[in-house]
């Protein structure tokens, strides 16, 4: 029998097909390990290596190299990668930040000769490029987290094989991928390394990457030098420089990931949230969930859960707190070896009143700025569990899309554009400086009750990761289970973005801009608007800007045996599977 082949050139809008949301999906059960990812071939290289004896953080590492096989347009190599790893024998958590800095010789004035005028570098232009923190991230998180049982090369095997073999490329995943298919040709000259045929691949079509598998053996073989020095680190630094850019072998070559210590903050007595500290902004969840607490103890609304789900009273508090939450992170967030960040006093229950005192529980504040706590001054999210009661949280991300979508000869991978996150205005924290972290946006997160691990969860989606740290959390704590808790419709303050109005003050002025998406009722919008909310529908595609989530809970049953229940986002291509 022939094959039955759909020809996508063919169909008028194929957008459209994947524009059908609702579906059913039933939360996963399981006892030894789960892996929750956006793509079901991750999830499974996750699977085979915890078959393989491997460790959370292990399944992590793999699973995180094969997302970059089999969703290039959200994560990769020429990224940066973040994970917080709850061990079950210590009962603690810890964190590691595998971001990259800028290039020592990149700076403001520099900027300014180019040519660049406005607050931010350019998406598109290569001096955006941070050194790429990923490949050091996963053999980090192997060495440093993971069972000691495997090595970097054997958890690397599972991506390496589907980068030779070949993927089908699924259906979300290749309607990115041709949004991006122009920025991939102009960016650099080896465009070839990230198109089928010179275009993007349709779905159902096979991508293979034989130069990206020839950059996982070297990171298999020769640990971060394979990465850092010698080849891989001539083609990055050639193309860059090749554009304009200053980075230099030397940026590479010292870069080091940061094993530091999460930030936490305990909400309503009950459960303890943990988040990365800066560089990255999920001191922002962590600043909301304190509002949020403060608002019900000052009384200005009754407990939250006692609220509708998605009334307009709810929502209302919800985009308040965390307004005023993004207006202090987007002002103090930056590089804390630069720069001094107030995380202490700005979780504290004094600062934290004073600014939900400025809550209104009848309208919306048409323009929230940053507090002052002292007196001086695209993306994959993947979850994994074993058999030993650990977790791993993990994020990577290119940042915007394929990042820069510029691709080192020979190496396979788009560059990320993460200086973007800079901000080109003298004084301001997060101000553009050589050898420099910027405000990441990129934040996995845990949360546990007393010591013990309750969940392992992310929303994935830059600036509304955080507001779906807080509105999926609340959502469990309801007693949603965690699959019903990443279906429910969620809402997306401007993407969290700041004001490009504001010429003083470019971030610490949050738009007041917010979109809802479908499934929250027309009656719910007209409300919200009456109160003064900017409030706009997400459709479609559009919903792609409420990220796309993973959780994992730890369930104890009545025999006292764990039990592993997992959701994976509809919103993304993945599913969430159980070890065997």
């Amino acid at each position: 029998m022939p094959a039955i082949t759909i020809d996508w050139n063919k169909v008028d809008h194929p957008e459209l097909v994947l524009q059908r949301f609702p579906s059913r999906r039933s939360q996963i059960y399981g006892t030894k390990g789960v892996v929750s990812s956006s793509q079901p071939l991750a999830t499974e290289a996750g699977l085979e290596i915890l078959r393989k004896g491997g460790n959370a953080a292990d399944a992590a590492v793999a699973t995180s190299a094969a997302l970059n096989v089999s969703e290039p347009s959200c994560c990769g190599i020429g990224g940066d990668a973040f994970c917080l790893f709850y061990d079950a024998k210590t009962k603690t958590v810890k964190a590691l930040n595998g971001s990259g800095h800028s290039p020592q010789n990149l700076n403001l004035d520099y900027m300014r000769k180019r040519g660049i005028k406005g607050g931010q570098i350019p998406l598109t232009d290569l001096n955006s490029v941070t050194v790429p923190g990923a490949a050091a991230a996963w053999v980090d998180t192997v060495e440093k987290f993971g069972s000691g049982k495997l090595t970097v090369g054997q958890v690397l095997e599972p991506a390496i094989r589907l980068a030779e073999e070949g993927v089908p490329v699924s259906e979300l995943h290749s309607y990115a991928w041709q949004r991006s298919e122009g920025l991939i040709r102009k960016a650099s000259p080896n465009s070839d390394e990230m198109l089928l045929n010179g275009k993007a691949p349709l779905p159902g079509q096979i991508m293979k990457f034989p130069n990206l598998a020839r950059t996982f053996r070297a990171l298999a073989d020769q640990g971060k030098e394979g990465f850092y020095t010698g080849r891989i680190a001539q083609a990055i630094v050639d193309l860059i420089q090749s554009q304009g850019g200053v980075m230099e072998l030397e940026d590479l070559a010292n870069h080091k990931t940061s094993i530091v210590e999460p930030i936490k903050y305990t909400y309503a007595g009950e459960v303890t949230v943990y988040e990365c500290p800066p560089n990255g902004q999920g001191i922002t969840a962590l600043l909301a969930l304190g509002i949020l607490e403060q608002i019900q103890e000052q009384g200005k609304v009754k407990p939250l859960l006692d609220m509708d789900h998605n009334s307009a009273e709810y929502l209302h508090v919800l985009v308040e707190a965390l307004r005023l939450a993004f207006a202090d992170s987007q002002y103090y967030v930056t590089d804390p070896v630069f720069d001094h960040i107030p995380v202490e006093q700005l979780l504290s229950k004094e600062y934290l009143t004073r600014r939900a005192a400025l809550f209104d529980s009848t309208k919306a504040d048409p323009k929230v700025i940053h507090g002052n706590p002292v007196n001086s001054s695209d993306t994959v999210y993947f979850t994994v569990s074993d058999q030993w009661g650990n977790a791993c949280s993990y994020i990577q991300s290119n940042y915007a899309g394929f990042g820069t979508g510029a691709i080192p000869k020979g190496c396979g991978f788009t560059l990320q554009n993460r200086g973007s996150g800079f901000i080109l205005q003298e004084g301001h924290p997060n101000c553009l400086k050589g050898g420099k972290r910027p405000y990441h946006t990129i934040i996995p997160a845990m949360a546990l009750k007393g010591d013990d691990l309750f969940l392992s969860y992310g929303v994935m989606g830059g600036f509304m990761q955080p507001q779906g740290h807080v509105q999926v959390l609340l959502n469990m704590l309801r007693g949603f289970t965690a699959q019903a808790a990443l279906d429910a419709p969620r809402f997306c303050i401007s993407s969290g973005t700041p004001n490009p109005d504001d010429k003083d003050d470019v971030f610490g002025v949050v738009n007041s801009e917010i979109y809802f998406e479908e499934g929250i009722s027309p009656e719910t919008i007209a409300k919200l608007r009456a109160m003064g909310h900017d409030a706009r529908i997400a459709s479609g595609f559009s919903r792609s800007m409420m990220g796309r989530g993973q959780i994992i809970q730890r369930i104890v049953d009545a025999t006292g045996a764990t039990v592993w229940a997992a959701g994976s986002d509809p919103r993304a291509d993945g599913h969430a599977a159980a070890q065997i």
